[in-house]
């Protein structure tokens, strides 16, 4: 899943964006989810509720049974589950945080 969703990560002709990504990825390998892509397009860019990184937003949206779960290993991976967070400390371009969302989505489904 997570190469799936690299593959499309701000990648013409649709530069999805990091929530965008991860959703894409999963409908690829999993199948229909319901919403849509064009849906996360306002929840990239540290835009999603409270500040949280759109790649791991859309996980949590896909898998809200392991939303705990996926926050706990997302945070201990990248140190943070906030996109401007992450961002400031310069040590994880937007990239690795789409490669974690959906590495730690993929692992289960």
């Amino acid at each position: 899943m997570k190469e799936l969703a690299l593959k499309v990560f701000r990648q013409p002709p649709d530069r999805l964006n990091c929530a965008q990504s991860v959703l894409h990825a999963w409908r690829e390998v999993v199948g229909g989810a319901a919403i849509t892509v064009a849906e996360l397009k306002p929840f990239g860019a540290g835009r999603a509720s409270d500040g949280l990184c759109g790649a791991l937003y859309a996980a949590c949206l896909l898998a809200p049974s392991r939303e705990e779960e996926l926050k706990a290993a997302f945070a201990a991976r990248l140190g943070s589950l906030y996109c401007k967070e992450i961002r400031a400390a310069k040590q994880h371009p937007c990239a690795d945080c789409v490669a974690q969302a959906a590495e730690l989505l993929g692992g289960k489904h």
